[in-house]
């Protein structure tokens, strides 16, 4: 059978697609990168904000009209939303967030023992998704109850995987030729606690890179509270990106508080403080809600004044919206439309001024880079597009494809997309110059 597969939303949710094509290859069936091709379709959904909602209802009738026979849906919004997703064309079954796990078992009637993955590498999936990182899920749910967020919702309460199924998913991406490796979850940094004898994220870390050959490990978003002075030691580890996404939501600590965050302005800065003295040219990102309810002008200058101050190398923003059975859907003194658009740009405007003052320190300097895309323009002649691994976005120019390797880049100058840099010879960032590859 040929399969199609698809999602929608964050790094999670990309993790369970890719154990699905993986247990998919394991049973004999085809992964196939356009609808029109396939027989049976896998769509998981997102509803973080209402926007993602739309965009799973749109993905879904799209892939029916593509001529897709069949489409199974699940993920966050359909779980929440189970008679909207199968009230949609060709949708056949609707699975839900507890029961994800087995999805693939329970579409083919195969017992999820009798899947043998032992000799079936992590691979890219087909399509124009094709990825060289590899998302691994090592944790689930969310025992937090930040009042915005239905995602604690749809996953429920935390629970981790076991230290041997990461490290057999590790392997079996870097099997599959992945030169990244990126940690996610729905609270990542409470990985192990629900263990009979707790364990913290820095013991999985440290294992990872003492237990596998992977060439850079990536952690995806983390809560500033569940890092402590000891974590940052990890990144003595070269191997180790220097990228930290720490969501803030908000820089007043009154908004803080009606969000149910578990900080406040200072104790973040505090961390923050401490990151970039423990892992040098950290890049730290984040996530900003503009106009969450209660949001007067006097609180959001405060926010924007914080945002300001910490520098931040980039990061999402998020217009408020209001979340069916979330706390702050029913909040008063909610943020009219139009000021919430407004104070998005004007968080964006200050995110992205502070995101090129970062990229511009490393003009001059050398820096590792993934190579994600490759397009050729001619006879001998590609451009590159990656990632370094303190996630600067960088384009160059070379004689060859090299997708899916890291090389080292010297960058030298602003793009419509980044930097751009001229690739080097040596395999060392630190002692490279760079030359014509041939």
């Amino acid at each position: 059978m040929k399969i199609y597969l698809d999602t929608i939303g964050c790094r999670l949710n990309q993790s369970e697609i890719e154990s699905y094509a993986r247990q998919m290859r394991a049973a004999g069936h085809t992964l196939v990168g356009d609808p029109s091709q396939a027989e049976l379709a896998i769509v998981n959904t997102c509803t973080v904000t209402a926007a993602a909602s739309a965009d799973s209802r749109k993905k879904i009738r799209h892939i029916a009209r593509a001529g897709t026979k069949k489409i199974v849906v699940t993920g966050c919004w359909s779980t929440l939303e189970p008679l909207q997703a199968s009230a949609l064309p060709k949708v056949t079954r609707v699975i839900p967030n507890a029961q994800k796990d087995n999805l693939v078992s329970e579409i083919l009637g195969i017992p999820q023992e009798k899947f043998d993955l032992n000799l079936i590498a992590r691979e890219p999936i087909p399509g124009a998704r094709l990825r060289t990182r590899a998302f691994i899920k090592v944790q689930d749910g969310c025992d937090n109850k930040c009042t915005f967020c239905i995602t604690t919702i749809a996953r429920g309460e935390s629970q981790s995987q076991s230290v041997q199924d990461i490290l057999n998913d590790i392997n079996a991406a870097l099997q599959g030729g992945s030169q990244e490796i990126v940690l996610t979850g729905v609270h990542l940094g409470s990985w192990g606690r629900d263990f009979q004898h707790p364990k913290k994220l820095s013991d999985l870390v440290k294992l990872i890179l003492q237990e596998t050959d992977v060439p850079r490990l990536r952690l995806s978003s983390l809560e500033p509270w569940d890092l402590d002075e000891p974590f940052f030691d990890l990144w003595s580890n070269p191997r180790l990106a220097r990228h930290l996404h720490l969501p803030l939501q908000s820089g007043c600590k009154d908004t803080l508080r009606r969000m149910a965050r578990k900080i406040t302005p200072e104790s973040f800065a505090r961390v923050v403080a401490t990151a970039r003295d423990a892992i040098p040219d950290v890049a730290i990102t984040t996530d900003v809600i503009a106009g969450f309810p209660g949001e007067n002008e006097l609180e959001f200058e405060k926010s924007l004044a914080f945002i300001e101050a910490m520098e931040f190398a980039g990061g999402h923003v998020f217009t408020y919206s209001a979340r069916p059975h979330t706390a702050a859907a029913s909040m008063p003194n909610q943020v009219p439309y139009k000021i919430r658009k407004t104070r998005n740009e004007k968080i964006r405007n200050l995110l992205a001024q502070s995101s090129t003052r970062y990229h511009a320190r490393f003009l001059g300097h050398r820096l590792s880079v993934l190579w994600e895309r490759a397009t050729i323009l001619g006879e001998h002649q590609w451009t590159l597009n990656g990632l370094s691994d303190n996630y600067l976005r960088i384009t160059a120019q070379a004689p060859k494809q090299l997708w899916n390797r890291i090389t080292p880049v010297l960058l030298t100058d602003f793009g419509e997309n980044g930097l751009i840099g001229k690739i080097c010879k040596s395999s060392s960032p630190e002692l490279s110059n760079p030359i014509n590859i041939s």
